[in-house]
């Protein structure tokens, strides 16, 4: 059964979030903030995530970072907020959809089947664009037959982007992922690592597309 983890201090919008998922079939467990979210992602693998913004001890956005860190579970963000920095943020961070208050909890239900679905489809322990074979069990790349001279950090970098395919991801944000804490150094680390990575990936390299201004994403 699908389990879905609700995110949001207001318990009632936690009560109604969770009746409609129970009718829906899911399995649910809530959270009344980001830091008992994060105790609970360490105990239990969820299909979806529903996260609210504004949260206290820890915000929407910072436990959405944790997160990224721990699972590549999908995230739906609830949010008053309805200006376009915060989705862009919330987009930028990794999220997968958005969603503003007050909302209708059918349509919610309509966005998890959707994101579930389309998860279940994708998730595999390989990402293959032609030739090229990103094989994240194994932690190895190829194209063809021909395993491709990576060094560990370029492969945590590219099995990161090419998760998040066509999402745009800043500087800081593949800092903060890639390296596993908060970087406070030169962002031309990560220039320095694309640059070897478009190297090694040959053919492929057009994969790695810069984001001006921003950082970069990985299209297939």
């Amino acid at each position: 059964m699908n389990k879905v983890l609700i995110v949001d201090d207001e318990k009632n919008i936690r009560e109604v979030v969770r009746e409609y998922c129970e009718l829906n079939h899911y399995e649910v467990m809530e959270a009344n903030d980001g830091t008992e979210a994060l105790s609970l992602l360490t105990q239990h693998t969820f299909s979806c995530i529903v996260l609210d913004v504004m949260m206290p001890k820890l915000d929407g956005y910072s436990t959405l970072k944790e997160i990224k860190k721990i699972t590549s579970c999908p995230v739906i963000m609830l949010s008053a907020r309805q200006e376009e920095y915060d989705k862009l943020l919330s987009f930028e961070l990794g999220v997968d959809d958005y969603l503003t208050k007050p909302f209708s909890p059918k349509e919610l239900m309509a966005r998890i089947k959707v994101i579930i679905d389309r998860n279940q489809k994708q998730t595999t322990d390989r990402i293959q664009v032609g030739k090229l074979c990103i094989d994240i069990l194994g932690r190895t790349v190829s194209i063809g037959q021909e395993r491709l001279p990576l060094t560990p950090k370029e492969i945590d970098l590219l099995i990161f982007m090419a998760q998040r395919k066509n999402i745009a991801l800043s500087r800081q944000v593949l800092l903060e992922s890639v390296w596993n804490y908060d970087y406070f150094g030169d962002e031309r680390t990560v220039d320095s690592h694309i640059k070897m990575l478009r190297h090694n990936l040959r053919e492929y390299r057009n994969c790695i597309v810069t984001v001006r201004g921003m950082g970069y994403k990985f299209e297939a």
